[in-house]
Parts: structure tokens; sequence; C-alpha cells
């Protein structure tokens, strides 16, 4: 069954250029109204610019779309609740966030600025948390929502050099985690995307010869799969370079000591066992963790 985005209102921040502009066209190219946010500064988030967000505007316009341009910082809620604003003026709802906006400001933690640290949480992570707030009730009100977060692996499993990044992107998980609790009941869900592209952000990155794979569509096609009306929830989905595949935080078995047992050094003594992964388990609330935990107390 084709996808389509009819009579849907997108939001979708970072569109002036890479990941971004890619889902904002091909979400207006499947149907959606769109806003198209970018604050138009370079990669490290300095200087402002509306004319990325104006030229992909006009190019869904020029395709028969509609869309609107939004210059909003995602780290001011003010300037977040504006844009909202705007586009319930216009349009009298929003369907689908895609919160894409993001920076970098790379070094090793011991030579990190706490600074740069800041700004980029509170554009990835704080600025995903403002526009979510800003719609949240409408999505609610309405019964029906579709948020994308945008995480990394640099946030799953590390990189060296992005401690900033990769823990506002780690954040973002344990955002979607509660959101899509709450949302359900409404009918809002929310996935994270965790993409690989050649972007102005993996400039020198990437070896020359693996970029003509890493196209910004082959990480679209998963985002949308992620915000269409029968999308999963709760789902972390990396794509690029036309692989898609899902990751899944699980816990191990682990094991139980007695109180008198319970030290240090017993401890230590079993983490072969404790990181043992036969039996891990997904959890998708954390008082499962507890019951767990318990439970084996209990049957002791």
């Amino acid at each position: 069954m084709k996808i389509d985005f009819k009579d849907r209102v997108a939001i979708v921040t970072g569109a002036g250029a890479g990941l971004g502009r890619s889902h904002a066209l091909e979400l207006a190219k499947r149907g959606a109204k769109v806003v198209v946010n970018d604050l138009g500064g370079a990669a490290d988030g300095t200087g402002g610019s509306l004319s990325p967000a104006q030229e992909v505007a006009q190019a869904i316009m020029q395709n028969g779309g509609e869309a609107i341009v939004s210059g909003a910082n995602v780290a001011d809620y003010g300037q977040v609740e504006a844009m909202v604003g705007e586009a319930m003026s216009k349009w009298g709802r929003v369907d689908i966030l895609v919160n894409n906006a993001g920076i970098l400001r790379d070094k090793s933690f011991v030579k990190m600025d706490l600074k740069d640290f800041q700004v980029v949480m509170d554009v990835h992570l704080t600025g995903s948390v403002n526009c979510t707030k800003a719609v949240w009730e409408i999505m609610r009100d309405q019964a029906y929502g579709r948020i994308a977060m945008t995480t990394s692996s640099s946030g799953m499993y590390g990189n060296f050099g992005q401690a900033n990044y990769g823990a506002a992107k780690a954040g973002l998980v344990g955002l979607m985690n509660t959101l899509c609790i709450e949302g359900a009941k409404y009918d809002i869900r929310v996935n994270a995307l965790s993409p690989v592209a050649h972007t102005r952000m993996t400039e020198g990155l990437i070896p020359e010869a693996a970029l003509k794979l890493l196209t910004p569509v082959s990480v679209t096609a998963g985002l949308l799969a992620l915000v269409a009306e029968n999308s999963p929830n709760r789902t972390i989905l990396c794509a690029g370079a036309g692989g898609y595949a899902r990751t899944v935080i699980t816990e191990t078995e682990g094991i139980y000591l007695p109180p008198a047992e319970q030290t240090p050094e017993n401890v230590m003594a079993a983490m072969e066992q404790i990181s043992d992964t036969e039996g891990a388990q997904e959890f998708t609330q954390g008082f499962q963790q507890s019951e767990k935990f318990v439970g084996k107390a209990m049957k002791t």
C-alpha cells in the first residue's frame, strides 16, 4: 500500500539542507503541507539565513505543493511556539514533527569547552523537546500525531570526539521511550531515526568511494515509514546506503545475590554471567526491570 500524506501537515526542522531538505521534499511530494524550518547557520550553529529554507519551500511550491518558511531557532521555545502558531493559523493542524535540526562541535572531551557541550545539547536535545512540547497538546486534542527524533550511532555506541553530540543523541532515545508511552492513547506515535548519509555534517569523515551510496534519499525512505499513518511506535530505525536495521536495547537475565553475598567482589566475580546475553529481553517500560529483580529475590 502506497504511503501518502495527503491532508497532513508536517514540520521539519533543519530542513534547509541535507537530510532535512530530503525529508521535506519527499513529504511534500507525497501530499504533505510542510513547514520548512531552518536557522540557516553553519554546521557549528553559527550565523543564520532564511535562504536555505526559502529555496526548499520554493521547490515544493514549484512542484504544486504547499509550504511555509520558518527561521525559528529550535533552542528558543518562544520562536518554536510562533512557528507552530503560524502552521496552525494557516492549516489548522499539525500531524507530523520531524526533529532533524542539529549542529556539530566535535573535540575530544579533555579539549572541549563546556559552552560547546551545552550548545550542542541545546539544539539537538532541548530543541527536540521544545518542538515536541509545542505540538504535543495539538496532537493530543486531534487524537493523531507522528513524531520522529533523530538519534545517532554516536549516541547509542559512542564516537571519539563527540561526547556532546553523543549525549544529546542518547537523550533523544530516552525522550522517545517515555513519550511513546504517554502518547499511545492519543494515537501519538514516537520513533527515532538513526541516519547514515553524506551531508555537510559528515564532510571529511567518510571515504570518497562510499559517498555515492550514502544518499539522503535512502535515509528519507526510513523516515517516511516512521511518520506514516501505520507507522510503528518506539522504534529506533537505522538507515543509510540502502541498509535498514533496528537498534534494540535489551537487558541480560543477570543473577541474584542474597543479602549476605551482595558485595562488590561477588558482583565482579559474576560479571561474565551477568553479561551473558542468552535470554536477554527488550523492556518497553522501566518497571519491568524492577519486576524482574524483585521476582528473582522473592523466589529464593
